[in-house]
C-alpha cells in the first residue's frame, strides 16, 4: 500500500508528501510536531512510521534516495566495517581495549522494558528541545525499513547503500531493542534503545558495533575518543544518536 494511500482519513496537520529518487516517499509536518501526534500514529496507525525530522534536511532540498535492493546480514557487514576502518587508524588505542582485532557481536540483551515507551520518551525529548522539530511519516511496519523507505542517506560517505545499514538496525531491533525515532538533517540518527547495555564488559562490545557502522561517532568525539571511554556512556543508556561526517 502506497503512502498516499495510507494516509487517507487521517487527521494530520498541514504537510505535504516529498517524492525522492525512486519509490522513496515522506510525509512533512509544513509546522512543528507534538508529542502526541507522534504518539497518536504509533499507536493507533499500523503500517505508519512516526518520526521526529530536524531542519534542513534532505527532505527539503529533495534528496532523497532509495535503499538499495538485495538482502545483507550484519554478521557480515560489521566485521567488514570494523576492519576497514581500523586499517585507517594510526593508533591502536582508538578502538582499545580490542586493538586490530573483530571482537565480536554483544549478545542480545533482556527487554526489561517497553520499546515503545522508550521510543516516545526519546521523542518526546527530541521535540521539547528543539521547537523547530517536525513529524515524518513513512510507509513502513518498522524503524529500519522507514529509513530506507524514505530515502534517507546520512551515512553515504561510508556507506553507499542505505540497505545494509538497514539490515544492522533491524539486527538491533531483535537484539537491544532499538527503534527508529528522529533524523537530523542529512548526517544524524537517533535510536532509542529498550534493552541497553547494563555493564562495562556488555557495552565494550555494543560500542564496537557502533564504531563498526559509524567510526565518526569515536573519530570526531572530543569526550569519548576510544572504545574505551564510549562504552561507558553506554551503560543504561536508552538512547543512541549517531552522527557521520
Amino acid at each position: 500500500m502506497s503512502l498516499e494511500d495510507r494516509l487517507q482519513g487521517l487527521a494530520l496537520p498541514p504537510g505535504h508528501i516529498v517524492h525522492g529518487d525512486g519509490a522513496s516517499a515522506l510525509w512533512v509536518s509544513r509546522g512543528p510536531a507534538t508529542p502526541d501526534q507522534w504518539l497518536t500514529i504509533a499507536r493507533e496507525k499500523p503500517g505508519l512510521w512516526p518520526l521526529v525530522l530536524g531542519q534542513d534536511g534532505p527532505w527539503d532540498s529533495g534528496e532523497l534516495v532509495s535503499a538499495g535492493s538485495g538482502e545483507h546480514d550484519p554478521a557480515v557487514l560489521l566485521p567488514k566495517w570494523w576492519y576497514e576502518y581500523v586499517e585507517e587508524d594510526e593508533e591502536d588505542d582508538v578502538t582499545a581495549p580490542f586493538g586490530r582485532d573483530w571482537p565480536g557481536f554483544a549478545p542480545a540483551l533482556p527487554i526489561t522494558g517497553d520499546p515503545g515507551g522508550a521510543a516516545f520518551a526519546l521523542a518526546a525529548s527530541l521535540l521539547g528541545g528543539d521547537p523547530r522539530m517536525r513529524l515524518g511519516l513513512v510507509a513502513a511496519d518498522r524503524g529500519a525499513d522507514a529509513l530506507g523507505e524514505m530515502g534517507w542517506s546520512g551515512p553515504a560517505n561510508y556507506v553507499g547503500d542505505m540497505g545494509e545499514v538497514v539490515a544492522v538496525i533491524r539486527d538491533w531491533e531483535v537484539r537491544f531493542g532499538a527503534r527508529v525515532v528522529g533524523v537530523q538533517g542529512h548526517d544524524t540518527l537517533h535510536l532509542s534503545v529498550a534493552a541497553p547495555p547494563q555493564s562495562r564488559d556488555e557495552a565494550l562490545l555494543v560500542a564496537a558495533e557502533h564504531f563498526a557502522l559509524c567510526p565518526d561517532n569515536i573519530w570526531s568525539n572530543l569526550d569519548a575518543p576510544t572504545l574505551d571511554a564510549y562504552a561507558d556512556r553506554l551503560v543504561g543508556q536508552g538512547a543512541w544518536a549517531f552522527w557521520w561526517d
